[in-house]
């Protein structure tokens, strides 16, 4: 996410590290090298300008100038403009009193919405709702069955549609079956063009004032950078959005839209769409997007993460076989098969601070993770538990059956037996705890 922006500004904002002093004419070379990676990555450039001469504005005075660390305080004026443009705080959802509660998601064909719709009420359920589906998408072959679809698959009820219909008979059918089943939320997904027309624009406001909804959610691709700001910028002209959802995030290298969107707009990105599977959608926080921008980071993000994804039954029982030191190779496949829920190795690490590009440099192969599960599911359960059994003709007979080498089998034991060692080590008092619990959010 935002990789090559992260780059660029790690570079600029580096040339005020090799100043222990800091002169005005360094400050403003400095931002001239800031200014142009955002411009490079594709930020609005009244945004741009906006930004740098805030930033160049409290950079000039005493509070750098006077500081011992001109170059950390540096970093916090622009980690704090950074945050500022992005929203300055997370915008919670407004659902306000009627019941059910009607969120409008609106958006141009391709751009996601109809995946959205499916996320959002996976997320709204998880938060105690009871949220409904319903597609007024009449014009999109199988858009409704899609819906439908992605409806059973997050466990929330979906309201049947015709393309014989009208978009504001479905809604009103969608709301009295809402009532009946005590719902207490409806999503519509809205049908899309591949560009922005006055028929799309005129059922969207004819949706929005009959129905009032509490919400009205742009779904905007952020891989369009420039484009999709605008396109925001027209939906908000003349329909009205309360917020937005940026979807395929996690490919956007640049970053443009995000920066871009709110300023434009004057309206508060939402959420993140952040892959294509039903759970991978993340609240936006302003500050902790700002934080990975500028390499510093987002473990919060990732510790919640891994409370909503991991077993935290099963990381109690591992908490308590690691301090007796009894963790097996059991163990090991259930914990890999855990970390594969959380994403691939180098997303995960992608949260940590200062790992930034150089995660390009780690030698990793994700198809490693799958080797060493193959490998563990061809042990007996006695070798699993029991490790120092397996012999050469056991190893042999491993490999055969997970269609790798003994020299991959060897490795895998050679591991496991260095984490133990890690492990005991990590047993003296504390250190066990204060990691695990950390990471995992059990304290």
């Amino acid at each position: 996410m935002f990789e090559s922006l992260n780059e660029k500004l790690e570079q600029a904002l580096g040339k005020f590290k090799e100043k222990g002093k800091l002169t005005p004419d360094d400050i403003k070379r400095g931002l001239r090298e800031v200014k142009l990676a955002l411009l490079e990555a594709d930020v609005n450039y009244k945004v741009v300008k906006n930004f740098i001469n805030k930033v160049q504005e409290r950079a000039l005075s005493s509070e750098v100038m006077e500081s011992l660390t001109p170059f950390q305080q540096i970093v916090k004026i622009v980690y704090e403009e950074l945050v500022n443009t992005l929203g300055g705080s997370a915008k919670g959802l407004d659902l306000g009193a009627q019941k059910p509660a009607r969120i409008l998601l609106a958006g141009l064909q391709g751009s996601g919405k109809t995946t959205t719709a499916a996320k959002l009420a996976r997320y709204l359920k998880k938060k105690g709702h009871h949220p409904m589906l319903v597609s007024v998408d009449i014009y999109r072959p199988a858009a409704i069955e899609q819906l439908k679809v992605l409806a059973e698959k997050v466990g929330v009820p979906f309201c049947e549609a015709s393309p014989d219909e009208k978009p504001v008979e479905i809604v009103k059918r969608a709301l009295e079956e809402a009532k009946s089943q005590g719902r207490d939320i409806l999503i519509i997904d809205t049908a899309g063009r591949l560009h922005i027309d006055d028929a799309l624009m005129e059922e969207l406001v004819e949706l929005k004032e009959r129905f009032n909804p509490s919400e009205v959610l742009l779904v905007a691709d952020a891989m369009m950078g420039q484009d999709a700001v605008n396109v925001a910028k027209e939906f908000n002209d003349r329909v009205g959005i309360t917020g937005i959802v940026l979807t395929k995030v996690e490919g956007d290298a640049r970053g443009g839209a995000a920066l871009s969107i709110k300023e434009v707009t004057g309206k508060p990105i939402k959420f993140l769409g952040v892959g294509e599977k039903v759970d991978a959608l993340e609240v936006f926080y302003p500050e902790r997007l700002a934080s990975r921008i500028l390499g510093m980071g987002d473990v919060l993000t990732l510790i919640e993460k891994a409370q909503e994804t991991l077993d935290l039954k099963k990381a109690k029982e591992w908490e308590k076989k690691i301090k007796r030191l009894e963790f097996d190779l059991e163990d090991l496949r259930d914990q890999l098969r855990q970390m594969r829920k959380l994403g691939s190795v180098k997303d995960i690490l992608s949260y940590f601070p200062g790992l930034g590009k150089r995660l390009e440099d780690i030698p990793f192969d994700e198809k490693e993770l799958v080797k060493m599960e193959a490998i563990i599911n061809s042990m007996t359960r006695q070798e699993r538990r029991n490790p120092k059994i397996i012999n050469a003709s056991r190893k042999r007979r491993i490999a055969r059956g997970s269609g790798t080498t003994v020299q991959d089998v060897n490795r895998l034991l050679r591991s496991y037996e260095e984490m133990r060692k890690i492990l005991k080590h990590m047993r003296k008092p504390g250190r066990l705890e204060s990691f695990f619990r950390r990471f995992i959010g059990l304290g």
